[in-house]
């Protein structure tokens, strides 16, 4: 009974609502592991940011594939308001999470550029930008967004400790950074905090399935809610803050001009403007879908951590998608994924048919252990169990 009701809460939360309103995976990081030079990629949506990030990077055309269409009508807003709005407007929409004048702005410029879908429901949710109310910014929408709020309430009104978490976002040495985190940690984990924490419908609210929470906690020494202490130990102690934006517009309700995503940068949005934001194409659509019905070569593929799920759930699915990137993979193409859990061992024992003979996907995979594992350890988001880059090799 109680895997049945976290896959239904999971399943409620993913088929009807926006999740991610901003990408949590590091495009930093993901630059060095892709080595992009007009490569086609495979992208799953998310919330788009990152999309952007890879546009800006060098790559030469991105498919944005998601199941959940609400994941592309957001990034399909974005690209509406690079080629519609200034770079002022546009800092306040997504930089801030706040825009004067939501409805008209939206009605006037953007909506006209929206698919029929992103229309309707950007019609009923624009007044994600009002900036009224308790979810009082844009980052403070959606799944994702409503636990960012529940967190900020937690700490102005239940930890009560609001000026030192201020104090240590804007901490101008390591040395200080290490102390003012030390000073609050205590105060912050608190018992209430750790049995919200564990439950399996506030991971549904991040995107995280019980088969993840299962990683976790069969590869972690203390379960979850010792993994996510370790992880916010690891980026608030170890890793500068001065940068990391992804923590930052959860903890504030925004970006700052000197910490944000590079789309929001005005160079960034610039060049976006200027035509790099033509060579994006959105899909609602599985990736083994998309795969079996587009004959196009790719070159990248960004997988995020979808296949967690689908290893326990959609075995099937998994099998078909894994022989849908053999069949348009590029030659040297490459391939990224993570994993809440600490390894993964479903993906190399799949089998997928080249050229006629069988294969499974390990013997194709030419793993950068020694890359990814460094990589892993700058990433500043650090939430994820594990981060795999691989070469598609000839069969």
């Amino acid at each position: 009974m109680r895997e049945y009701l976290s896959s239904a809460v999971f399943r409620f939360v993913h088929g009807n609502h926006l999740v991610y309103n901003t990408c949590w995976e590091d495009p930093r990081i993901d630059r060095e592991a892709l080595d992009l030079d007009g490569e086609s990629m495979l992208v799953i949506t998310s919330a788009g940011c990152n999309v952007l990030d890879y546009l800006l990077a060098g790559a030469g055309h991105v498919y944005a594939v998601d199941m959940n269409p609400r994941q592309n009508a957001l990034l399909e807003l974005k690209l509406a308001g690079i080629k519609e709005l200034s770079f002022e407007t546009f800092f306040d929409m997504f930089g801030r999470g706040v825009l004067p004048n939501f409805d008209s702005t939206y009605r006037r410029s953007l909506r006209g550029h929206l698919s029929p879908y992103a229309q309707d429901y950007w019609d009923k949710h624009i007044n994600y930008f009002a900036g009224k109310g308790w979810r009082s910014s844009f980052y403070f929408r959606g799944s994702s967004g409503f636990f960012a709020r529940f967190i900020n309430t937690y700490i102005d009104r239940g930890a009560r400790i609001r000026s030192a978490i201020n104090g240590l976002l804007n901490s101008q040495t390591p040395q200080e950074q290490h102390q003012r985190y030390d000073e609050l940690v205590k105060e912050f984990w608190t018992p209430t905090l750790r049995w919200f924490m564990n439950r399996d419908a506030t991971m549904a609210l991040l995107g995280v399935p019980r088969a993840q929470r299962y990683q976790v906690e069969n590869d972690y020494m203390g379960g979850l809610v010792k993994y996510i202490e370790d992880c916010i130990e690891a980026v608030f102690r170890h890793l500068p803050l001065s940068d990391n934006y992804f923590w930052r517009v959860y903890l504030t309700g925004g970006y700052t001009r000197d910490c944000c995503p590079e789309y929001l940068t005005e160079d960034g949005f610039d060049r976006l403007k200027d035509g790099l934001c033509e060579h994006v194409s959105v899909h609602t659509d599985s990736v083994d879908h998309f795969l079996e019905q587009n004959d196009v070569e790719i070159g990248r593929f960004v997988l995020l951590d979808h296949m967690d799920w689908l290893a326990s759930n959609r075995h099937d699915v998994l099998e078909r998608e894994w022989q849908g990137i053999v069949n348009r993979a590029a030659p040297r193409s490459r391939v990224l994924f993570r994993s809440g859990g600490l390894k993964v061992d479903y993906v190399d024992p799949l089998p997928v048919q080249v050229r006629g003979s069988r294969a499974s996907v390990g013997e194709l995979l030419d793993y950068k252990t020694e890359l990814a594992a460094e990589l892993h350890q700058r990433d500043r988001v650090h939430t994820y169990g594990s981060f795999y880059v691989a070469d598609l090799m000839a069969a």
